[in-house]
């Protein structure tokens, strides 16, 4: 995916230039990546970057007039236009579709410069003024850099696989992060998956300069945020409705195609009834299964004909499943193991995703930050799974994510659940498009925590602001039966039916007991999972592990090297990869589990 390198070091040019080219090509996932590097021997830095053709950063590296200002940014900076025209006016020459302009934000405003970026974003700032690097992450810590600090030389970069190449030392799993990885699917607390490599922390500004050791600060911290005021409940939803509305515009600015990425819930609605585009201008689709319509897809499909957009439907096919081997390992290998094996349609949906647009505009992170909704959570697998003395870390994770849960519910989401939980699916789609929510514009999050205490968690304001913004879409139930203009008792009845089915659907494909799934087997030549899958979910991995891909799942687990792990029980893995495929058990989380950790071990830990 899009993301920088480097090397801060005294050591001999040509090795460092030579490695950093090694780190950069690691990188290198797709045709349509460009690639560059930046060096300065003199400050003993250098800087590879990896970005897709004509985004926002592909104009690296940056340099102001006088040239002794060096900027090597990542990812995307939504400021209004104001900004851009009095950079203009103060004589400033850049191009305002990318990131051109942000090395004279720097020179006009120092190093406040990164207080006004608003976006996910790395970076690597060169003042030859100051004789200083600085390294940068925003606020939130979605532009991930990883880091390994050895004798006299410091190493970053935003994939893991780069440093793993260079450092073998690194390549060795942390049995605390593994556990965390088994118990809630990510790593805590700016570790990584990888001993001695850890993550720069959300809001990061590291200083190095020559003959001083690393200044680490953070340019914000959640508590400016959490320290303010509560709003009464008419005045916030006014300020909310504006603010909303004024920063959607920064979303849709660019030299490149948008497309939505349309779901039937509210957050993708609440976009389009905020700003009204114009007929045809704005492509939009949704992601299905092989099988019919989810409900997803068919108010998705409304929606669009509503707002007079083409409507396009991505599914999964055949090909997924016959490709599946090679699109598993690419997802781990991309995502440095952060998006297990269950989320491998990630990558090959947003693949189709590129050919309508290369950006998704999507509604990621409205419900966890405007309804409290949230997936991280402890789910770990059967006990029965791990070595005795591996178990423990997989029980302290839960601890420990019950202790960092314990504070303000928005700075757990944005802070803690955006870039350490959801940051593997978001490495991965944007591997393929570049991704963009409004959600986590700095000013709308930062509003959302004057939220009133009785609106901080229910569909209310979502609807009010789709009804005031658009009648028409709020008349369109949605795929849980909000909305729609029915009259009370009938939306209640559609929301139990609705929800009924959604929790049916799960416990059919991921929650099935034992004693079900045996049941369900002698009966899959009837095919039950037509009547009882499709309506909301597209995804069913128990299935696919049995059926479609389970020869897969079979050679990869059954493989001498799996079943010898030290922190597993390799009789249990034989035992959930036999019971599953022949349908007595339901083993999905500990196949999933398994399966991801074995190939973060042969791709990148085990490396050649």
């Amino acid at each position: 995916m899009p993301g920088i390198t480097g090397i801060i070091s005294r050591e001999s040019p040509e090795k460092n230039i030579e490695d950093l080219r090694l780190m950069t090509n690691s990188m290198m996932h797709e045709p349509f990546y460009k690639t560059g590097i930046y060096l300065n021997a003199q400050f003993g830095l250098y800087v590879g970057w990896v970005c897709h053709k004509n985004s926002f950063s592909d104009c690296m590296p940056v340099v102001n007039e006088k040239r002794d200002i060096v900027l090597v940014f990542s990812g995307e900076n939504f400021g209004d236009k104001d900004v851009t025209a009095q950079l203009k006016r103060g004589g400033h020459e850049f191009a305002s579709s990318n990131a051109s302009y942000l090395i004279h934000m720097y020179e006009e405003e120092g190093d406040g410069f990164l207080q006004r970026l608003n976006g996910w974003f790395c970076g690597v700032l060169v003042d030859l003024r100051k004789r200083m690097i600085v390294l940068f992450n925003d606020r939130y810590g979605m532009g991930r850099i990883y880091y390994y600090e050895g004798k006299d030389v410091f190493y970053f970069s935003s994939e893991a696989k780069s440093l793993l190449r260079m450092h073998p030392e690194l390549r060795k799993i942390d049995l605390e992060s593994l556990g965390q990885f088994f118990s809630c699917g990510c790593t805590f607390q700016n570790k990584s998956l990888f001993s001695k490599m850890f993550l720069l922390p959300g809001g990061s500004a590291w200083t190095f300069c020559k003959g001083s050791s690393v200044k680490k600060d953070q340019y914000f911290k959640p508590d400016v945020w959490e320290n303010q005021s509560v709003l009464e409940k008419e005045a916030f939803y006014k300020k909310l409705r504006e603010t909303f509305a004024s920063i959607l515009p920064r979303y849709f600015c660019s030299r490149d195609p948008i497309a939505m990425s349309l779901t039937g819930g509210l957050d993708t609605r609440m976009i389009l009834a905020c700003r009204q585009n114009e007929p045809g201008t704005l492509p939009c689709y949704t992601f299905g299964g092989m099988h019919g319509d989810t409900f997803d897809i068919r108010v998705a499909r409304k929606i669009a004909e509503a707002c007079h957009q083409k409507h396009s439907v991505l599914r999964l096919d055949e090909k997924f499943f016959s490709d599946f081997p090679w699109i598993a390992e690419k997802t781990i290998y991309v995502s440095d193991g952060n998006l297990d094996v269950c989320g491998s349609h990630d990558l090959y949906l947003n693949r189709l995703a590129r050919d309508i647009a290369p950006i998704r505009m999507s509604g990621k992170f409205g419900s966890e930050l405007l309804r409290g909704a949230s997936t991280f959570k402890s789910f770990s697998p059967c006990e029965k799974l791990f070595n005795p003395d591996f178990k423990k870390h997989v029980q302290a994770a839960e601890r420990t994510l019950a202790e960092i849960n314990n504070g303000h519910r928005l700075s757990f989401a944005v802070f803690k659940d955006a870039p350490w939980h959801e940051y593997g699916r978001l490495a991965v789609e944007q591997s393929q498009v570049t991704y963009r929510t409004p959600y986590m514009d700095n000013d709308f999050v930062g509003l959302l925590y004057q939220t009133p205490a009785d609106a901080s968690t229910n569909e209310e304001i979502s609807l009010r602001l789709i009804e005031d913004g658009d009648a028409t879409l709020f008349n369109i139930m949605t795929d849980l039966g909000f909305g729609g203009g029915s009259s009370f008792v009938f939306s209640k009845l559609a929301q139990l039916l609705f929800w009924f089915l959604f929790k049916a659907e799960w416990y059919y494909n991921e929650g099935m007991p034992h004693w079900f799934t045996r049941l369900d087997f002698t009966l899959r030549d009837f095919h039950p999972e037509k009547i009882l899958l499709g309506h909301h979910k597209y995804l069913h991995y128990r299935m696919w592990f049995r059926d479609e891909v389970f020869a897969y799942v079979r050679d990869i687990l059954l493989d001498k090297r799996t079943v010898t792990r030290p922190y597993l029980n390799g009789d249990f893995v034989q035992e959930i990869a036999d019971d599953h495929i022949k349908g007595s058990h339901n083993y999905t989380n500990e196949i999933n589990k398994t399966l991801t950790v074995e190939l973060i071990q042969r791709l990148l830990i085990e490396q050649k």
